[in-house]
């Protein structure tokens, strides 16, 4: 039996949205789920409706006319592409927020996801993140994200509104393409690898990241939105961790399927970003309040993402 909720997905065209309406279909049904964003996608799906989630008023006549009863706020500029216009990324990050706030609130929306990042740590972090460390972001991206998650808080102790956040690590998926981040080149480099291109990554070759793979990350989400609302000790956002490594080590992990693979080394503006982040995520409180755990290895992520790019490529094995 399917579950009775009303829920609105913004920005279901992104990296995330694109998986995460699927996902929530299985759980709630096809009727469940309203996806919307700024452009149509390619294949419609029944259901979606076009919104700039600047435009408020938009974004309250959607809610009324579908009896929105959740919304998963997703649309947002990345951290790479954010650098490259700060003041627009911090005015659509944070007025899209903002709106999401004030017309959940205004219309009795009972529950909010909201996304936040590894970008919310600064570079004095340098090797792990607990879930408690200080957040001193150096990107407009980071920024913009712990700014939402003090508002979050603020919303929740100010007005009951019961939001919920995770602080993604990189997620990787054959689902979508890169979508403007700096943990991209993880998703790039096994379409790369498939289409048996050279790779050659913006990023040194021992740079570790946190990242996580999108079964893991769908799992996560949904997880944390289902968990009862007393067993929620973290209203900001829950460190969330999949695995760690280098682009080195993802070259490695390929390499023992697809032989022959080659990968350079160009560092770009990009590095400077990764260097600000923490290399591993402490997620402790996740895994004590509502039961977080992985799935996936780097090993095992590596084998689905190269099956599955097969696939989209009609590629035949190495």
């Amino acid at each position: 039996m399917m579950k009775s909720e009303r829920i609105l997905v913004i920005g279901s065209n992104g990296q995330i949205g694109s998986v995460l309406v699927e996902y929530l279909r299985g759980i709630y049904g096809e009727n469940g789920v309203v996806a919307s964003d700024l452009r149509e996608p390619d294949h419609k799906p029944d259901y979606f409706e076009k919104l700039d989630a600047t435009d408020a008023n938009g974004l309250a006549a959607i809610v009324k006319k579908h009896g929105i009863t959740q919304i998963y706020h997703l649309a947002a500029i990345l951290s790479a592409r954010g650098e490259q216009d700060p003041l627009n990324t911090w005015q659509i990050n944070m007025q899209t927020y903002f709106n999401v706030l004030e017309v959940a609130r205004e219309h009795g929306v009972r529950k909010i996801f909201y996304p936040s990042s590894i970008a919310v740590f600064g570079d004095h972090v340098d090797v792990t993140a607990d879930q408690y460390s200080y957040l001193d972001p150096a990107t407009v991206y980071g920024i913009s994200k712990a700014a939402g998650e003090n508002w979050s808080n603020y919303y929740f102790k100010r007005y009951g509104l019961d939001i919920r956040s995770l602080r993604y690590p990189g997620i990787i998926s054959y689902q979508s393409m890169p979508g403007g981040g700096t943990t991209d080149y993880a998703v790039d480099i096994y379409h790369k690898a498939v289409k048996g291109e050279h790779f050659e990554c913006f990023l040194k070759e021992d740079t570790t990241l946190p990242m996580i793979y999108m079964s893991d990350a769908m799992d996560a989400t949904v997880r944390l939105m289902e968990a009862s609302a007393d067993s929620i000790s973290i209203r900001t956002g829950y460190n969330l961790a999949g695995m760690s490594f280098s682009p080195k080590e993802i070259a490695a992990s390929i390499s023992k399927i697809i032989h022959g693979f080659e990968i350079s080394y160009k560092p770009d503006f990009r590095q400077a970003i990764a260097e600000s982040w923490p290399q591993h995520i402490d997620d402790t409180v996740a895994r004590k309040d509502w039961g977080w755990r992985p799935a996936y290895t780097l090993d095992k992520m590596t084998e689905e993402m190269i099956s599955e790019l097969q696939k989209k490529y009609k590629t035949v094995k190495a």
